[in-house]
């Protein structure tokens, strides 16, 4: 984000500061076999480039439909959150919302011997796995959980430590030549897990950054070769996401959100088809442009786009993935932005993946600017903001988990599901819950739907990530269009608000096709 203005309320949040030993070094490698497709499902094994699309081992087309979940960066170094929640719930739970990928912020400072992660809960069995772990040592079990549940994960370079943004990819601290050897040793960490797609490689460069300038201390586009080469010289299988810069030719804009400059210089890698193009783009809540008080807003929104980064799309030179965009939806104008920018990342039923990737900020409650998905709480979803990202929303992936060399039944198989119903809060006058649906068959499922009688007079009042009907005390819910096709032993979850209160959890059945 513009990190002038971001105000992430890491220290005030924590609720624990635990001092953890351990900075640990291993290499984590998945069965090589991981980068073979296993399943119809797209997304298995690494991705590479062909025009504007991202496409997996297969060649099949896939699409960034994700969430930006931030703390690795700041001087918790460990995402946020884990002082109220375990990470494994809070991974299904934006695994449930649709989010197929998890952009996650880091600072050079992870690599330092002295850094500890803190302000993590461990208590009532919470967060157990991670006690004693240092900050890589917790990221690769954030990368082995969400792999194991279909999700993809992009690392993000964000800040050479955990004080702040810097304009430049490099400072007197931290030389460009930590920068690379720390991407580098990354890259490495990962080499053969394709749960990691790509890198990152700098958040939001900005002013004096240049773009095709030529001169080395300040040309973002020179530094983004240097450091994509030495990243692919160890990992040749990922992604590189290359990230805009703010004024190019006397233009500016958001930090990291100009990409006018590709048309000219566009970034060269000696490993074909790996470049990802990566804008930032906000609203009001995080500071005034020009275009917001235009008469014709928001109807000139898709030509500022089309300048700054959405011609790259448009002209099928290269993917485009909006790595950050978010708002506290507070004012009007941000409620017209976020409506216009989601119809321009074409929604995904129209479209499918043939659609520009992005990453929402943020999952975090705390972004100051933004506020995010979750609630203050960190469990409660913001369902409106939520409900602003289903038509771009995409499927999950292909399971890391289980043998990656069993494409499963390719005979037909037998299509069954079931459902587990789960009240989360009641307050006597109403109630939240949550469905898990699970895919219980011996073949993937295209659909589902669960239905339930309350043995009382509850009303549905609001549902999310699915559909209802309900006559008399009889509700049948079906699946969202980003949430039906569920691989085998794959799950998805849908929640919804009730009125009154005291209902317990009905008996409920779940139909798949």
């Amino acid at each position: 984000m513009f990190r002038s203005l971001r105000r992430a309320l890491c220290a005030a949040a924590a609720a624990l500061l635990l001092i953890l030993a351990g900075v640990g070094a291993q290499t984590v490698h998945a069965d090589p076999a991981d980068a073979v497709d296993r399943a119809a499902a797209p997304g298995a094994g690494y991705w590479h480039t062909s025009g504007r699309q991202m496409l997996d081992a297969a060649g099949q087309p896939v699409r960034i439909a994700g969430i930006n979940w931030f703390g690795f960066e700041t001087a918790n170094y460990t995402p946020h959150g884990l002082w109220a929640r375990d990470y494994k719930s809070m991974i299904d739970q934006m695994k449930s919302l649709g989010y197929n990928t998890i952009r996650l912020p880091y600072s050079d400072d992870l690599f330092k011997s002295g850094t500890v992660p803190n302000s993590i809960d461990f208590s009532g069995g919470k967060n157990a796995d991670l006690q004693g772990l240092g900050s890589l040592q917790i990221m690769d079990r954030i990368v082995t959980y969400a792999g194991q549940g279909g999700l993809k994960v992009v690392l993000d370079r964000h800040r050479p430590d955990a004080a702040g943004q810097s304009a430049l990819w490099y400072t007197s601290a931290v030389p460009e030549s930590t920068w690379i050897a720390n991407l580098k040793a990354l890259a490495t960490r990962y080499r053969g897990n394709s749960t990691v797609i790509g890198i990152d490689l700098h958040n939001e460069p900005h002013d004096p950054a240049c773009w095709g300038c030529g001169d080395t201390t300040r040309d973002w586009r020179l530094a983004a070769q240097r450091a994509g080469n030495a990243v692919l010289s160890v990992n040749p299988e990922l992604l590189i996401f290359v990230e805009g810069v703010q004024t190019f030719n006397g233009v500016s804009g958001w930090w990291g959100g100009n990409l006018m400059g590709v048309a000219q210089y566009p970034v060269q890698l000696d490993v074909p088809n790996r470049v990802v193009y990566s804008a930032h783009d906000y609203a009001t809540s995080v500071a005034q442009q020009s275009w917001f008080s235009d008469p014709t807003f928001p109807a000139n929104m898709p030509g500022i786009w089309d300048k700054y980064w959405g011609y790259i799309f448009k002209q099928n030179i290269a993917p485009v993935w909006v790595g950050e965009f978010g708002t506290t939806l507070q004012s009007t104008i941000d409620q017209k932005w976020l409506a216009a920018l989601v119809s321009y990342l074409r929604p995904t039923s129209t479209y499918g993946a043939d659609s520009v990737s992005w990453t929402f900020w943020s999952w975090n409650p705390n972004s100051g600017d933004t506020g995010g998905i979750l609630k203050d709480d960190w469990t409660t979803v913001d369902t409106v903001k939520d409900g602003y990202l289903a038509s771009v929303k995409a499927p999950g992936f292909p399971s890391g988990g289980g043998d990656p060399g069993d494409p499963g039944d390719p005979g037909g198989g037998t299509a069954a599901c079931t459902a587990a119903y789960t009240v989360s809060s009641d307050w006597g006058g109403g109630f939240n819950a949550e469905v898990k649906v699970t895919n219980s068959g011996t073949t993937a499922l295209k659909s589902w739907k669960v239905t339930w009688t309350w043995p009382g007079t509850q009303k549905v009042t609001s549902m999310w990530n699915a559909s209802y009907t309900q006559s008399g005390s009889t509700v049948t819910a079906a699946n969202a269009d980003h949430n039906g096709a569920l691989a085998v032993g794959g799950s998805a979850s849908f929640g919804f608000g009730g009125a009154p209160g005291g209902g317990g959890a009905p008996a409920v059945s779940c139909t798949a096709t």
